[in-house]
């Protein structure tokens, strides 16, 4: 059966201006569940949005992936006014192959592969027509007129012998094709429930709540962290091999100065078996030819998406961001530091990165803090050697 997903994104939000492309622990939001998606058990996924900005972004970014495509919606069902619902029957109507539709909110950027690949079994493996995601509280809720919906004020349960409240968290919603042309909803039918996390119930309709969430998903992804050998050494280019100044003439970029005994670190890094790989946001002819220099075959340049791109990059391999150490300077790195085995940043790196990194160096970018960085892990990786 094919498994479709629609990711709606409307170009104006009230609340927050931008929100969708909004920088959340350096990546935009709605990235956050498209990656979530990519690599869960969806057959495809669609950026559904009036913002060509966005759809020129998922096109260039996620080139890697068939999975991933972005479709222009109309600007009626883009409105303040427009129910996601009609967007979702737009979306049907134009796409047509499908059995399995999947509604994804870029609001909820909790939202795991997992919470969506249970979602979907609901509907696949136990037989319901349509299914859901919702958050287990254990909060006493209270009418406007003063009365309480799901306790009794003279037996105030304990919280582990009260059972709560089972409360839509409005990431996930999977449904038939078949209970959706009949009932223009998103669950109809047969409902199945899956639990996900309480944190995942935080709203994004202030920067407070903004604030909030990227917290979250900063310490989430820090308590994924494995420490093992590491096996690959990923490197941001301006920032961390230079001193992120760029020299420019009337002809465009001039110049960026590189220190030689980065090079050298490097050299001695990849003859004790850690593969080296340059991930950088720019697109530098001069880069590519400091890096051919050095000998780096894993060279990407232009990557916005560094996450994305790099969750991809060790599935290939049967790796995993345990075998990674990451030296990042700013917050489009953000992501990574906070995931991989062993984040490294340079001594004049942005506040934002240094709060996050697990090691923060002695030496500024550019001015060896790449060496400094493959002498510890020199020293870090002796401890897997066999005796």
């Amino acid at each position: 059966m094919k498994k479709t997903a629609i990711i709606p994104l409307r170009k104006n939000s009230k609340g927050i201006p931008g929100k969708n492309k909004k920088k959340m622990l350096g990546r935009p939001l709605f990235s956050w569940v498209l990656t979530a998606a990519v690599f869960s058990e969806l057959d495809e996924v669609y950026i559904f949005t009036d913002d060509q900005e966005i759809i020129d972004f998922v096109n260039r970014e996620y080139h890697w992936t068939p999975k991933v495509k972005a479709l222009l919606r109309n600007d009626h069902n883009a409105s303040d006014t427009a129910s996601t619902e009609s967007a979702m029957i737009e979306f049907a109507e134009s796409i047509g192959n499908f059995d399995i539709l999947c509604l994804l909110q870029a609001t909820s950027p909790l939202t795991t592969s997992q919470d969506i690949n249970a979602t979907l079994d609901e509907v696949l493996k136990n037989q319901k027509t349509s299914a859901l995601t919702v958050v287990n509280t254990h909060r006493f809720i209270w009418n406007a007129d003063g009365t309480p919906q799901n306790y009794d004020v003279f037996k105030r349960p304990r919280r582990q012998d009260f059972e709560g409240l089972l409360i839509e968290n409005g990431a996930v919603y999977v449904t038939t094709k078949e209970a959706f042309k009949t009932s223009h909803n998103r669950v109809s039918g047969s409902i199945g429930l899956v639990k996900m996390p309480e944190e995942s119930l935080v709203e994004i309709d202030s920067l407070t709540d903004w604030e909030i969430v990227e917290n979250l998903l900063a310490e989430r992804q820090k308590k994924t962290k494995q420490h093992q050998r590491i096996d690959y050494l990923v490197l941001d280019v301006d920032g961390v091999f230079t001193d992120g100044c760029v020299y420019y003439n009337a002809e465009g970029e001039m110049a960026k100065k590189f220190n030689m005994r980065d090079g050298m670190g490097l050299e001695i890094l990849r003859q004790n078996k850690v593969e080296v790989i340059v991930l950088t946001s720019e697109n530098s002819e001069l880069v590519a030819q400091r890096m051919k220099k050095l000998q780096i075959k894993h060279t990407f340049l232009g990557v916005k998406d560094k996450f994305s791109f790099l969750t991809q990059f060790l599935l290939d391999r049967n790796s995993s961001f345990g075998a990674v150490a990451y030296v990042g300077d700013d917050v489009n790195d953000l992501a990574n530091i906070c995931s991989v085995g062993w984040s490294f940043t340079p001594a004049d790196a942005v506040e934002a990165v240094k709060a996050n990194a697990d090691y923060i160096l002695t030496n500024a970018s550019g001015e060896g803090a790449i060496r400094e960085t493959c002498e510890i892990l020199l020293k870090y990786n002796k401890r897997y050697e066999r005796l």
